[in-house]
């Protein structure tokens, strides 16, 4: 097997942690509802949390009904005249470390991008996302999805605003809103999800807190087995717990319209040859539609993205 580089943009395959290059505590009267919120520092563009999607969303599967999932922006890169560091090159080094983790994590990354069209900062499309947030945070979810497999897998720069843009039209946000929300209110939203990332201590992504209504909490650092993520939620649940795992194939697009080979594979643990062979006929019975990419197949709902 061809060897990892993994030290480029402070992304560290073996820890599964991408690391901003270093150097508001929760408040007790935050609201609860339900018996565990999961605070998750990520970043549009860090490969490790594109790693761990096929565990989060069995995790919402299985467990969805005992907790909320309050994703903050956590400032991977500022620009690159200020990612300090002597591990880090420029983007020509990010484009092979993104080629390795897509191998290592088994999820469509293509690093072309980096070298075709790179993203000068993450913080634009990190604003766009509470911009988004701004109009509920299902919503908001899906549009991080949408710019993820815009960037990991389509080779579109989530840096430039016109496709920020297309991606708010592709998931239905008010894009009159959006833009204007874009402006101001979400530039200072951005800025307090770095204040509290830094007021935790935040280093690097994924960064995941369980935390339950009396504050007792456990921090998961990095991509993790999907039975970390569970043991962590399970551990703050009092009382009989009921996992709603499932065998229909169609829930795992309850919440995203899209799914990859691993998703598929984690969500219902199936193996890769197991996996192929339900969703080649998911697709041939029309429930499906297969987009090949460099990095891999996606497969969709149909007509997705169709607007007339």
């Amino acid at each position: 097997m061809e060897a990892i580089n993994k030290s480029q943009l402070n992304c560290d395959i073996d820890t599964g942690v991408c690391e901003v290059p270093q150097t508001t505590p929760l408040s007790n009267n935050s609201i609860i509802q339900k018996p565990v919120k999961l605070l998750y520092f990520t970043d549009p563009i860090c490969s490790s949390c594109w790693g761990i999607e096929p565990q989060l969303r069995k995790l919402k599967q299985e467990y969805g009904q005992y907790f909320d999932m309050d994703y903050r922006m956590g400032g991977l890169l500022k620009s690159w005249d200020e990612y300090g560091g002597s591990d880090v090159n420029g983007p020509i080094s990010v484009a092979k470390h993104w080629d390795d983790a897509g191998k290592y994590y088994q999820m469509p990354i293509d690093g072309d991008i980096w070298l075709t069209d790179p993203l000068p900062s993450s913080y634009l499309p990190s604003m766009a996302f509470k911009a988004a947030q701004l109009q509920g945070n299902e919503k908001a979810h899906q549009f991080l999805r949408r710019m993820k497999e815009m960037v990991f897998t389509e080779k579109i720069n989530i840096a430039r605003k016109e496709n920020l843009l297309s991606a708010a039209k592709d998931i239905d946000l008010d894009l009159q809103r959006f833009e204007s929300d874009l402006q101001q209110p979400a530039k200072q939203l951005f800025e307090e999800d770095l204040a509290l990332a830094r007021a935790k201590d935040v280093r690097g992504f994924p960064t995941i807190f369980f935390i339950d209504n009396n504050n007792n909490q456990f921090k998961v650092y990095g991509s993790k087995p999907y039975e970390v993520y569970e043991s962590a939620l399970l551990k703050l649940i009092e009382g009989p717990v009921v996992k709603n795992a499932t065998n229909v194939l169609t829930d795992i697009l309850k919440h995203y319209p899209t799914v990859t080979l691993r998703e598929f594979e984690v969500f219902f643990n199936l193996s890769t040859e197991e996996a192929l062979l339900a969703l080649n006929k998911m697709v041939a019975e029309n429930q499906l539609m297969k987009s090949e990419t460099k990095a891999g197949p996606i497969w969709k709902e149909v007509n997705l993205f169709n607007h007339s």
